[in-house]
This record gives structure tokens, sequence and C-alpha cells, in this order.
């Protein structure tokens, strides 16, 4: 381990003395500090991969997998001693979970971390260098500005599979995004199977956004497990989603007995919150979900509750909560709601994440996480971090990949504008500008993360469509520290990201070229 770092200490010294350094890294994210020169370093076709700590095999065994359908033939095995090859170590000295050092001299690559996430992401952008074909000598001393890297899809309203969201996991790890959050459950269908309530996935699981006829689609536990699984060798957390007490109407659909009402444009909407047994419906759901999911957090929602709750001033089960508790308002029986759900997701060991609406329910910010996504109401932002909640930034404006990306575009949320990539570039300090928030406020900020609903988005083409290339411009956002971002220079770097969106076959936006896929329209049935 010695040699090692007195390896790196010396490669980065040379460098420091070279007339020969030039920025031509084609990494996204980009990393924190790149010292490279223009020495290219040749993979040799039958390289060896080294690992120095079993911690390391999956890592190991990872790249293996990568470099052969790259047509290497590499071979692995557990050694220390830096020589030829690709050497995987683990070194103490290393700041930070995520945070990895890539050195690359004449004949050796050495990737060092103090855990095996850090490895993991330095052999990401090893694997972006050789995609690109030039491995430049140098040293990248790299770590991520926020812990949390998100990205959201919501498959209640349109449903996509396995197969999708696996390739979808693939290319988050790629560029080093770490949180995904599933949207399981909304309005249109409910799409997580539960053992003790069957219905819930073969009623609550037919139809969409715009079809309510359509059949029956929803994972069952397997196939949970084994995404849960493969996302986890790719170091990405999942964080499901069971929204409640609003947003209600595919549940109740299959246990109608529930419900606790709504509107005409919104029917069933709620839970009913006064039933003693809804508690208990409701945990025992969460209790399945938190079982499949080794995440440390659960998504309850809580957000746009008031689109259904005014039927709560006529339920009687409802109004006798209230008298009984004391409560002057359907507000007050909504907060009372949550801090009973509240104690039965601190009783499964987990952490609660919710919308912002939660910033008013009095709930404990050492329990609760919150995710601002109400771009015209940053009140409830500096609300949020003054009251010590940590909070994720993902406000619709510019992180709502269901909102257009270009003037010319028209299947897509406009409302007050629309989300071109440059916004994502500029986010969160454009914002952070803006709010002039006071130092102990930011600190409570853990990250960012995009948001995909899926009202507009029927099928995988409007998906990429809409996803990429914003998601390169979100990872960097996530990532990078602001002094190394350059708008310029990360647009030069995603012709390399086009490349790699061809070669797995993405209908991408291609802000170069408009017309080189045409903004998809709608399936029929489109409302």
């Amino acid at each position: 381990m010695k040699t090692a770092y007195k390896l790196i200490l010396f490669l980065f010294v040379s460098l420091l003395l070279s007339n020969k350094i030039q920025a031509q890294l084609q990494i996204i994210p980009y990393p924190t500090s790149a010292r490279i020169n223009q020495k290219v370093f040749t993979l040799p076709s039958k390289v060896i991969i080294k690992y120095g700590d079993k911690n390391l095999k999956k890592n190991a065994d990872f790249l293996y997998q990568r470099l052969f359908e790259l047509n290497y033939r590499p071979t692995i095995c557990f050694n220390n001693k830096i020589s030829n090859g690709i050497c995987l170590l683990l070194n103490k000295r290393q700041v930070g979970s995520e945070a990895y050092t890539l050195a690359v001299a004449n004949k050796h690559i050495i990737i060092e971390a103090s855990s095996p996430t850090g490895i993991f992401y330095g052999i990401q952008s090893l694997l972006q260098e050789i995609q690109n074909g030039k491995i430049y000598c140098g040293i990248i001393k790299d770590s991520p500005r926020y812990p949390w890297r998100g990205f959201m899809l919501d498959e209640s309203r349109h449903f996509f599979g396995m197969t999708k969201v696996k390739q979808l996991l693939d290319i988050m790890a790629y560029y080093k995004l770490n949180k995904f959050h599933w949207h399981l459950s909304d309005e249109p269908a409910w799409r997580i199977e539960i053992k003790k309530y069957p219905l819930l996935a073969s009623v609550g699981g037919k139809g969409t956004w715009d079809n309510p006829n359509s059949p029956v689609r929803f994972y069952t536990q397997e196939e949970i497990r084994e995404i849960v699984r493969y996302a986890s060798e790719r170091h990405i957390e999942i964080i499901p989603e069971i929204d409640m007490p609003g947003h209600a109407t595919a549940a109740n659909r299959a246990y109608p007995q529930y419900s606790g009402g709504g509107t005409k444009e919104h029917p069933n909407f709620t839970f009913n919150v006064g039933k003693e047994e809804t508690y208990s419906y409701l945990t025992d759901i969460l209790r399945e979900v938190a079982s499949l999911f080794p995440s440390r957090y659960l998504h309850i929602g809580g957000d746009e509750v008031a689109y259904g709750s005014k039927a709560w001033e006529t339920d009687p089960y409802v109004q006798d909560l209230m008298k009984r508790e004391n409560l002057k308002s359907t507000k007050e029986a909504e907060r009372y709601f949550m801090h009973r759900m509240s104690d039965s997701i601190q009783a499964l060991g987990k952490t609660q994440i919710g919308w912002d609406e939660l910033v008013d329910l009095n709930l404990n910010p050492q329990k609760t996480v919150i995710m601002w996504w109400r771009h015209d109401k940053p009140e409830y932002l500096r609300k949020s971090l003054s009251n010590g909640f940590h909070t994720i930034l993902c406000p619709r404006k510019p992180l709502y990949y269901d909102f257009i990306q270009y003037k010319d575009h028209k299947w897509g949320r406009t409302w007050d504008g629309f989300c071109p990539l440059e916004d994502i570039y500029a986010f969160p300090d454009s914002l952070l500008k803006k709010e002039g928030l006071p130092e102990s406020d930011v600190n409570h900020i853990i990250g960012m993360q995009a948001n995909l609903w899926t009202e507009l988005v029927q099928n995988t083409n409007r998906l990429d469509f809409m996803t990429f290339p914003r998601l390169c411009a979100l990872a960097e956002s996530a990532w990078s520290s602001p002094k190394v971002k350059n708008y310029q220079q990360f647009l030069n770097r995603m012709e390399d990201a086009f490349k790699f969106f061809d070669k797995l076959n993405l209908y991408y936006f291609d802000y170069r070229n408009p017309e080189h896929h045409k903004e998809p329209a709608p399936d029929k049935g489109y409302k």
C-alpha cells in the first residue's frame, strides 16, 4: 500500500512539473482534480485485473465483465503487487466512501479508494476513457459534491418493465448517480405485489394514465428482489414510494373499504385516516415493502392531499377521529395520520421521505427527509432547511423531465417555461445564488434529483427522449465541484456521450441536430 501511495505521489509531482498538462479528459461528471498529459496508455487485450482485498472481488468481476463486452480478454487475480495491469486497492487515506484516485502510468493503472463504492466509481471513469478511445497518463482525484444523486421513474402512470429499468440503472451507474427513486403507486395503477393484499396488484395494477382498461402490469416480489440486487451491484440504492394519504385511487379500487373519498376529478383519492384498520393495513403494506428494499428510506409521498381531503369533512370516521383527538381541521387530521405513519416507519427501522408539503406537519427533522419540488414555492425550501430537515432539491424547474426541453417541442409540460439542458447544468448554483441562503441552511441540502413523471411518457422512445441527454447534466451538477464546471466544455464532452447513447440504441434528443431523432408523438389514445 505504501508503494502505491509513493507511485501516485511521484506521478502527481511529475505532472506538476510537466509542460504537457492539458484538459483532454472526456469524463462525465468531470472530476474534482485531473492532471494528465498527452501520453496515451494502451490497454492490452489480455489485461490483468488485480485486486488487493477480498472485499473488492465484486468490483474486479464487474470490471472483467465490462472489459469482456468491449472485446478485451481480461484475467483476474488476487494480488496487491503493483505491476502490469489494472490494480484495485483499498486505501484508508482516501477521505469519503465515494472518493477515488485513478492513476495511469506507463505500464499499469491504479484505482484506489477507501471503500468498494469508491473503487466502483474509479472503474466508471476508466470505462469512460476506454469507451472514448484514449486513456491518458496522469492522475485523477475525485469525490462527489452531494451524497444524493438521484433519478425518479414514475411507473404508476405508465409501466416500462425490468429490462428498461435495468438499462436505466446501468446508465445511472456509468454517470455515478446513486439513488433510484421508484414511484410505484398513484391514481392510475399499483405496481408492486403485496402478498397479504393480492388485489392491490391484480386489481390495482390494471390501467395506465390514459387507458384504464390497459392489461394488469406490476412487479412480482421476485422481480423486485432481482432489480434491487442488480442495482446494489452498481452501488445504487433503490427508494420505493408508496404514496399516502393521497394519490391512493388505485389502491382504493382494490380495497375500497380503506378509501377516504375524493372529488369528481380525483375519485377515491385518499385513504381513510379516521379508520383504525387503515393504519394496520398500510403498516402491513409498508412492512412487506421494507422487507424487499434494503434502503434505509421509505418514501410515503404526502403531497397534494387537498385534492381529495374535502371528503373528510363529511366522512363519519374522520369526523369521529377529529372529535376524539380534538382536531380542528382536516389539515390536522392529515397531520395526525402522518405522525402515526411516521411512527410505523420508524418501527420498521426506516427513515421516511416525503414531498415538501410535509414541512407543514410538524414532523421530526431527525426522522424525515424532504424533497423540495415546488419551484414556485421557495419559501418551503427555506422553511425545510431552516427547520433542520435534510433536503433533496428536485424542483419542477429545471428537474422535472416531463417538461419539454426545446422551444419547438410540443409534447410535454410547459407551464411557465421549459427545462433545457443548460438550466439543469446551471443548477443548483443558480438557485443558491438567487435565494441567498445562509451557509448553515445550505449544509442541510444532501443532494438533487430529477423526476420523470409519465403522464406524457407512454413508451420507451418517449422515456429516452425526455431523459437523455439531460441525465448527463444532472450527473455533473450533482457530482462535480462548481469550480470545475464549464458548460461549453461539458458540451464538448457530450460528443462522446452521444456515441455511447448510439451504442445503446437510445432514442435521445440531439440538440446538435433536432431532426436526428424527431420528437416522438404519444401513442394513440393520448389525452
